[in-house]
């Protein structure tokens, strides 16, 4: 049995790939710092699947406690989660976002050099393309003319894993770029519940459907699209779990090697039509205000997606009405918990 390392792994990405793969049999080592996550997700992880994982405490710049890790287990694989990952945030604190998001992935790769472990799964963003002139974006596309801290240190880090893999051949590093996931698991367990005020979209209509918050703020309608709000490729929290799964088994196939993927749906949506589209699959009405552009967001962004279908076996099959519903019903499982 293969045994996989997660960092961050009670996060939103973390969490929903730890069910996918314990529902493949493979073996999950956990490490989170509940920075932007909960407790309860490590017992939410086991009520769905049935299985535990052997977790860890602390966080990733520790590079003692990476070192035991690594000691303490006979890791075959690692996946990288854990980033900070609001594009807003990031222009406010980048001295945060380098630290968190660069410097504990080089302390990462250098255990991970230390103890001989040469396969990596890392999870990187669609923020790293910038204002791309093509749509949709496929991974020839040219990178780096990022618009903000978090897109950079995600560019910075891709940057990083070419030279290691120049340096030596020996590794074996998949890129995945991230286009929006959004979604959560169909038993209502796990999902998106960040802290304060939601950075993305979908969490934030949830709550305002639950009456947690008031309204929602759409963050400008003076974009040069359809209806003047920014559009993105929105995907399934539950598919782009599985495509981790695909792309461990293609490191478990490949001695070395360095693959980067998009992750979407090949599909744009505006922010009206994310409204629409959850006030329809719920049958609710969202509440909304016109505020200004947020520092750092683009226009459009929507990916080409087709490479990893044809390398990966995977495509992306659950719908945007599946994103609305799972995401309400997440939402308001964990508002009853709150009351």
């Amino acid at each position: 049995m293969k045994k996989i390392f997660i960092t961050g792994c009670c996060g939103y990405i973390g969490s929903h790939t730890c069910v996918e793969l314990l529902n493949d049999n493979y073996e999950i080592i956990g490490l989170d710092n509940f920075s932007n996550s909960k407790h309860n997700v490590l017992e939410a992880i086991y009520k769905i699947t049935g299985k535990n994982i052997k977790f860890y405490e602390g966080d990733m710049l520790n590079r003692e406690l990476l070192e035991k890790i690594f000691q303490e287990n006979k890791i075959d694989i690692v996946i990288d989660f854990a980033a900070f990952k609001s594009v807003g945030d990031s222009v406010n604190m980048p001295i945060e976002y380098y630290t968190n998001n660069v410097s504990s992935v080089l302390t990462l790769l250098s255990v991970m050099k230390q103890n001989k472990v040469k396969k990596l799964i890392f999870s990187s963003s669609a923020t790293v393309y910038g204002e791309s002139k093509i749509m949709p974006i496929n991974e020839n596309c040219e990178i780096g003319n990022t618009t903000n801290p978090y897109g950079t240190s995600k560019l910075f880090v891709e940057k990083i894993l070419q030279d290691l893999y120049k340096s030596n051949k020996a590794w074996n590093i998949c890129i995945f770029r991230y286009f929006n996931p959004v979604g959560a698991h169909e038993s209502g367990l796990i999902g998106e519940d960040p802290n304060g005020i939601p950075a993305n979209l979908m969490p934030y209509i949830s709550k305002v459907a639950t009456g947690e918050l008031k309204e929602l703020s759409v963050f400008g309608n003076d974009y040069d699209t359809k209806d003047g709000t920014g559009v993105r490729d929105y995907i399934h929290i539950v598919d782009l779990a599985k495509a981790h799964v695909k792309g461990v088994e293609k490191l478990c196939k490949t001695k070395s090697g360095l693959l980067i993927f998009n992750l979407g749906t090949g599909k744009g949506y505006s922010v009206f039509d994310m409204i629409k589209a959850f006030e329809k699959a719920n049958n609710t009405k969202i509440n909304y205000k016109i505020v200004e552009r947020r520092p750092g967001d683009i226009a459009t962004c929507y990916a080409d997606p087709s490479l990893a279908e044809k390398e990966l076996n995977w495509k992306a099959t659950l719908t945007l009405e599946d994103m609305c519903r799972d995401s309400y019903n997440f939402t308001r499982n964990i508002t009853k918990a709150k009351n």
